[in-house]
């Protein structure tokens, strides 16, 4: 394993933050390459232990010379939004200066050429060059792993149609209980930037690829025992692959969860503020109808109180981890059958 560590200058003098980017070399100059990055939201830790665990398997299987094609990973992607703190809470998905998220405005390229891209010193912001890095580092591997969570969640990923069903397989070795399936956000996620220039490539070529945003569960889903088994399934798919040779490693694809457009997806949005309770947990199958979220206005008089109800019959994907909320927020993610009449163009959330 080669260490590179990348020093990208502040906008002030006296800052600078640095990439450490960790390169495994393959033995195959033909074989399938993969870059995997994790906490391009600050806060965001369920996949930095994942790959805290992977990469001692990594090493292991370099030093056996298993390693069939390059292996590229960032674990802390972002150094400006792990700094980010305010009153000794975590936060980390917003740029301080221009209040744009960390995982938006990435430049869509036409081709995988980067030499367009602005230069690490060039004068533009930190977060523009620390994007225009992230890219040069990802775009020459045919697959873009980018780890995130979501608050309280089921573990799920976020695939280009262009890539289904191809990609059942690294649902399969996540363990993964859904895929929300995407064409255009025009929001310019990371993962949106990475598959943008592969659309452009003949099927088989772009259905040899693997390119997603995976939300590893929630937040506070970080231990010991659940990094371990999220790097177990990321080995287990660069296995399947062939970026890594392991005859002991076998991937069933069974992914048989829901695979459900943006557009059917069902955002529950608060009505007012209050306090927040939940009538239904993370994974449950409700009826349309069915009670979902209590937001209480005037604690002490039930008269006050609003109950949202399912829009329509689906699975509860995510839910927020706050218990107090503000008018408009987001509380529950549901995921539906038919298209949301609040469908929206764009990405689900800021």
């Amino acid at each position: 394993m080669k260490t590179e560590k990348i020093t990208l200058a502040g906008d002030v003098p006296g800052n600078s933050i640095e990439l450490r980017v960790l390169r495994f070399e393959g033995k195959d100059n033909e074989g399938v390459s993969a870059y995997l990055q994790s906490s391009l939201h600050g806060s965001e830790l369920p996949g930095q232990a994942a790959l805290h665990f992977l990469i001692p398997m990594l090493e292991r299987a370099e030093k056996e010379g298993r390693i069939a094609g390059n292996i590229t990973v960032v674990p802390q992607a972002n150094p400006i939004g792990s700094a980010q703190w305010q009153a000794h809470q975590h936060l980390g998905r917003f740029d301080y200066f221009s209040g744009v998220n960390f995982n938006r405005s990435f430049p869509l390229l036409a081709s995988f050429d980067t030499t367009g891209l602005p230069a690490i010193d060039a004068p533009k912001s930190l977060a523009e060059r620390l994007k225009a890095q992230l890219l040069r580092l990802a775009l020459p591997h045919e697959i873009v792993l980018d780890l995130h969570c979501d608050d309280e969640s089921e573990n799920y990923l976020y695939i280009h149609q262009a890539f289904l069903p191809e990609m059942y397989d690294l649902a399969s070795a996540l363990g993964s209980t859904a895929i929300l399936s995407w064409d255009s956000t025009a929001d310019a996620a990371f993962e949106e930037a990475c598959a943008h220039p592969a659309l452009h490539l003949s099927e088989q070529e772009r259905k040899a690829r693997a390119v997603t945003t995976v939300e590893f569960r929630g937040l506070n889903d970080v231990d010991i025992e659940t990094g371990k088994h999220d790097a177990e399934g990321l080995y287990r798919f660069l296995v399947h692959r062939g970026v890594i040779i392991d005859d002991s490693v076998k991937l069933k694809v069974d992914f048989n969860g829901p695979v459900t457009p943006l557009e059917n997806v069902e955002m529950i949005r608060a009505p007012q503020g209050g306090m927040v309770l939940f009538h239904v947990d993370i994974g449950a199958e409700v009826e349309a109808g069915a009670n979902l979220v209590t937001v209480v206005t005037v604690p002490g008089d039930p008269s006050g109180d609003i109950t949202l109800t399912a829009p329509q019959a689906g699975r509860i994907l995510t839910r927020r981890s706050h218990r107090y909320t503000r008018r408009g927020d987001d509380l529950l993610k549901l995921l539906g059958g038919k298209r949301s009449e609040n469908a929206r163009p764009g990405s689900l959330e800021a």
